[in-house]
């Protein structure tokens, strides 16, 4: 898999990336240990390089499998992750409260105070069992730090040498712009899909003026855009996603709709309706690195099937018609 740079940051990554949130097991309903780590041993075989995970993916289980499974083989690897969201203590901006992989209550709040970034680091390092990390990126703004100083350590931290790059998630344009003062940003992880394209008016633009690349995570649209979700589906105990807007049976129901319009298209490929949509993803402009989440090794090698998957203008004509007559009710 040919590697894309990312920004105007030297690091390759390759264009699709393991997303690890699922990994972690937290509102994913659990993951199975030794799938998640035949999981990533099988990213390498199948081109698949870059790993994005974050310390509250699991309260630490998902950077720890990653370190687990990374080991001996850590510089085949360019590693991702987050900072800015913390369970312990109440410093920040109160987030939300849920239970973590223990039924433990915890309270979450974003911070991105420069002290508790850099301590942050230490303890991602540790778990990750790495002395560097790849793309170092702020999980969410946080509306009680300036983010002049949540920049500042991400200066620091790059001339310790323990992050090659440094990133943002979430931020928008004008939180760009700030950040873009004091760090050179390498990108900026959003949510991306077929089905949620509101950075097309802003944040693409932007990104692309300032050679800034973008993360598109949930490109799958957590997995709606499978094909393989109906309004029976047996989601599994402490899965969110029945809970979002998106997953509402009557937007379920029209998507498959348009899920079953574009099918043939896949079939013509000899692809899967997910190969096609990650496909079409890779495809928008703007887009440096889709994102996909897999616990097996099963899903990441049809994830990877994704890059030899060819769209010519004409058909990524007919997939934005369709999307076109799509209305969801995201209310």
């Amino acid at each position: 898999m040919e590697k894309r740079v990312l920004g105007k940051s030297a690091l390759p990554v390759s264009p699709i990336a393991l997303g690890a949130w699922a990994i972690g097991g937290w509102m994913w309903g659990g993951a199975v240990k030794k799938d998640s780590i035949r999981a990533i041993h099988a990213c390498l075989d199948n081109g698949i390089t870059s790993l994005d995970t974050a310390p509250i993916y699991g309260f630490g289980h998902s950077e720890k499998v990653v370190g687990e499974a990374i080991k001996g083989k850590r510089d085949r690897y360019e590693i991702l992750t987050k900072a800015g969201m913390r369970w312990e203590g109440t410093k920040g901006e109160y987030y939300f409260t849920t239970n973590d992989n223990s039924g433990i209550q915890r309270d979450i709040y974003k911070f991105s105070g420069r002290d508790s970034l850099i301590a942050e680091c230490e303890e991602s390092l540790k778990r990750l069992g790495t002395d560097y990390i790849d793309l170092y990126q702020i999980h969410w703004p946080d509306s009680t730090t300036p983010i002049e100083e949540a920049m500042e350590a991400f200066v620091i931290l790059m001339e310790q040498g323990k992050i090659r790059a440094a990133g943002v998630s979430n931020y928008s344009v004008e939180q760009m712009e700030r950040a873009s003062g004091v760090v050179d940003l390498s990108s900026n992880q959003v949510p991306y899909s077929m089905v949620r394209r509101e950075i097309e008016q802003d944040v693409v633009p932007w990104c692309l003026e300032n050679s800034c690349g973008i993360l598109a995570y949930s490109p799958l649209q957590r997995g709606l855009l499978t094909g393989k979700i109906t309004p029976d589906y047996p989601f599994a105990p402490g899965d969110s996603r029945p809970e979002t807007a998106h997953f509402k049976a009557n937007n379920l129901i029209l998507t498959n709709n348009f899920l079953n319009k574009i099918s043939p298209l896949a079939e013509e490929k000899g692809a899967t309706l997910s190969q096609l949509v990650i496909a079409w993803t890779l495809r928008q402009p703007g887009i440096t690195v889709a994102l996909v989440g897999a616990r097996t090794q099963q899903q990441v090698e049809q994830n990877a099937g994704a890059m030899n998957i060819l769209l010519s203008d004409a058909e990524l004509g007919i997939i934005d018609m369709e999307l076109g007559k799509l209305k969801l009710d995201l209310e």
